[in-house]
């Protein structure tokens, strides 16, 4: 059978800036100017355009080096200290906050940014389409911050942000802010956004009259700044990461939101006891000890059963359908009653009450 031959099936490929952002080496955005300034080529190509499709098979390299292998996507917290510049290069010549992380810690970018005198937390990560994920408004992800201003605070215009608001022509979406405390000329308010425009807080604030003197992040998403001191970086464990992006098998959350709720403890039987006899206290040990030794009554008997020789069936329920104890059998005869044994007469709860049931039956 003769034809024409099958095409082979054809290597998935992605765009030059997604591969780039992926080994962890920078950011989209950055991968479009680096392709720009030609220090990207593909198989011997310098690339002028990202509008490129690449394979695994493809020799991909930066400034004539070959990037990485990809690894797993980590994330650290970085408390960020003010004064410190969030970039890689600074054209000013500013310190960076890469200038001051540890040694041992792998290129990483920012998701997001801080600005020169901002402080807080800063989420640092390997994998750049997760920092772009990250940064998206669709993520819906709080970011909370502590703000200190100048000013006299009137709330009613803080609530009002809650509508969003425009400022020369930049439209902002819903801020929700609080004010904490007057404090003289200066206010601490809470502000809580989810766009993370450039200096979007300080122009909002500066915009309704109050100059921001001191802004803290503490919190983006689900990850919170805590206890972390000034200037470390704590990695985010994996697990942990894995469940907040919905990869570990559990729901993931802006807020850590879930409907696993705990379920309430039952009350143990004898607190329940006591609360429908409107006691409304558990009894005390003495008295638990007691009940604990008394007998436990049968369970009524679903059909009649013959009793001992001589007696009708005993009624289900009734007093003789229990069935006697070892040394009452022993010493019992037709119409006499139990004799009294020496334990029992000694038992602090007393004589057992007559049988008067089954004798009036007699």
């Amino acid at each position: 059978m003769s034809g024409a031959p099958a095409e082979l099936p054809q290597a998935k490929g992605e765009r030059i800036a997604k591969i780039l952002a992926r080994a962890g080496l920078c950011s989209r955005r950055d991968a479009e100017r680096w392709i720009a300034e030609g220090r990207v080529s593909v198989d011997g190509k310098v690339l002028d355009s990202p509008a490129v499709t690449v394979t695994e098979a493809s020799d991909v390299r930066v400034d004539g080096k070959p990037i990485p292998q990809p690894e797993r996507a980590r994330l650290w917290r970085y408390h960020k200290p003010a004064g410190l510049v969030t970039t890689h290069r600074d054209e000013k010549g500013r310190p960076t906050i890469f200038e001051s992380l540890p040694a041992d810690l792998p290129r990483v970018i920012s998701i997001g940014r801080l600005d020169l005198t901002s402080e807080g937390l800063l989420l640092l990560t390997n994998d750049g389409e997760l920092a772009r994920r990250l940064e998206l408004p669709s993520t819906g992800w709080v970011r909370r911050y502590k703000v200190r201003v100048h000013g006299e605070v009137d709330p009613e215009r803080l609530a009002a942000l809650a509508r969003g608001v425009t400022v020369d022509g930049v439209s902002y979406g819903p801020i929700r802010a609080e004010m904490d405390r007057q404090q003289g000329s200066n206010a601490w308010l809470t502000v809580a956004l989810r766009e993370g425009k450039n200096r979007e807080i300080r122009r909002v604030l500066e915009h309704l009259g109050y100059s921001v003197t001191r802004l803290i992040r503490l919190a983006y998403g689900p990850f919170q700044l805590g206890a972390l001191p000034r200037g470390e970086v704590e990695e985010v464990p994996k697990k942990v990461l894995a469940d907040q992006l919905g990869t570990g098998g559990a729901t993931s959350g802006a807020g850590g939101d879930g409907n696993n709720k705990a379920r309430p403890k039952k009350k143990p039987a004898r607190a329940k006891a006591s609360a429908r006899a409107g006691t409304g206290a558990a009894a005390p040990a003495s008295a638990r000890s007691a009940a604990s030794d008394a007998p436990r009554p049968a369970r009524p008997a679903s059909r009649s059963k013959p009793g001992p020789a001589g007696t009708a069936p005993a009624k289900p329920g009734s007093r003789s359908a229990r069935p006697p104890s070892a040394g009452a059998a022993a010493t019992r005869t037709a119409g006499e009653r139990p004799a009294r044994s020496p334990a029992a007469a000694a038992s602090p709860r007393g004589p057992r009450p007559p049988r008067r049931d089954a004798d009036r039956r007699r």
